[in-house]
């Protein structure tokens, strides 16, 4: 009896943590997996705006504070745009005073919380940039995917595609550059998106289905006018390009990808944001098999799409060192193995998908460069 007590009570306990377990997985797989668009990464901390006065502004000095570059500034109910560090400025030591360039939505008042932001624009491309655009629906197969439609006189087509923590409103820093330069430019929102369908089980899968939605953006492509399409994927969104590349049945209408800041490995950049959500080291094994076990997310898609033998057309790399939420070191790895096809771009001091914000003339040049031959 006492043996049968004490097999029962071990077989309880067991199922208890089981469940404990299952409950904790889920937990901590929802810090990545259900991370919304246009909300901030979870590695980037909150700032406190100290001042503002005659086109600066005083923040809370961090090591997000003292990056170069120009970046968006968020925060409930406004936005700004931020320039350098302005060396010059008496700096306090708890403050850093950085270039104010605009505020283009809100006000900004002291005290305020706020967060740096590789968006630099909002609104739409008329509002933000001043260019005249389409806003379409394409087919997708869950619905349709709002878009924006910059038109221009080349027949090859770049179609952008946003990652975590931004919405389509991020590749506007690119489009007027593109737009000088002829490029008809295609501005993809996809599923989880403001305006876009939900998945169908309200998760992300970091590209491995979103995919599909950029799949149906080079259909419609090339049903209006292109005769080639280079599509300019961000964070996840590289990873989309990625898999587009690979598996799309009009792959050989792709000349070119432009990986900024690309997930190459989708386990890793999920225990990246579920540690940086708060979730402790030992249980984010945890996070990837409640997310395995939640949306089939294996590796194996991408670990194809993204294996060196696998790129057929030139691709450039955009990325640096000081990313946490997916490792320079796989990109590196990747130029290493495919010299002939992938050109690498480091970016140092610059987070994740805020490759261009932190030297936007460089990051346009070696852009250009690279298109010249696909033009």
């Amino acid at each position: 009896m006492r043996t049968a007590r004490a097999t029962a009570a071990a077989v309880t306990a067991a199922i208890c943590a089981g469940a404990a377990a299952v409950a904790v997985g889920r937990l901590a797989s929802d810090a990545a997996l259900k991370a919304p668009a246009g909300r901030p990464l979870p590695t980037e901390p909150r700032l406190t705006v100290h001042a503002t006065a005659a086109g600066r502004i005083t923040l809370t000095r961090d090591l997000a504070s003292l990056r170069p570059g120009t970046y968006g500034l968020s925060g409930d109910g406004f936005h700004a745009v931020v320039g350098p560090v302005i060396e010059s400025a008496p700096h306090a030591a708890h403050a850093v005073v950085r270039r104010l360039q605009r505020v283009t939505h809100g006000s900004l008042e002291p005290g305020a919380k706020a967060w740096l932001t590789p968006q630099v624009h909002i609104g739409d491309p008329k509002a933000a940039l001043g260019l005249d655009h389409a806003d379409i629906d394409i087919p997708g197969e869950l619905g349709a995917l709002p878009a924006w439609f910059v038109p221009g006189a080349r027949d090859t087509w770049v179609i952008t595609v946003h990652g975590l923590g931004t919405t389509r409103e991020h590749p506007m820093v690119l489009m007027d550059f593109l737009h000088r330069h002829r490029f008809p430019v295609l501005d993809l929102a996809y599923r989880g998106d403001l305006g876009a369908p939900r998945s169908p089980d309200g998760l992300g899968h970091l590209g491995e289905t979103e995919w599909r939605d950029l799949d149906a953006a080079i259909r419609y492509a090339v049903r209006y006018g292109a005769q080639r399409v280079i599509v300019h994927g961000w964070s996840t969104g590289a990873a989309m390009a990625l898999h587009a590349a690979a598996h799309s049945a009009l792959r050989d209408r792709i000349s070119g990808l432009v990986l900024d800041s690309p997930v190459l490995a989708w386990d890793v950049t999920l225990r990246a944001l579920a540690g940086a959500r708060g979730i402790p080291g030992p249980l984010l094994p945890l996070a990837v098999r409640a997310a395995q076990g939640r949306t089939g997310l294996h590796g194996d898609r991408l670990d194809i799409a993204a294996h060196p033998d696998a790129l057929k057309v030139p691709t450039l790399v955009m990325h640096g060192p000081d990313d946490e939420i997916a490792p320079w070191a796989l990109s590196r790895r990747l130029a290493a193995r495919r010299p002939d096809l992938v050109t690498l771009h480091t970016v140092g001091d610059a987070p994740h998908g805020a490759m261009w914000n932190a030297d936007p003339h460089t990051y346009e040049e070696t852009l250009r460069r690279f298109l010249t031959p696909l033009m």
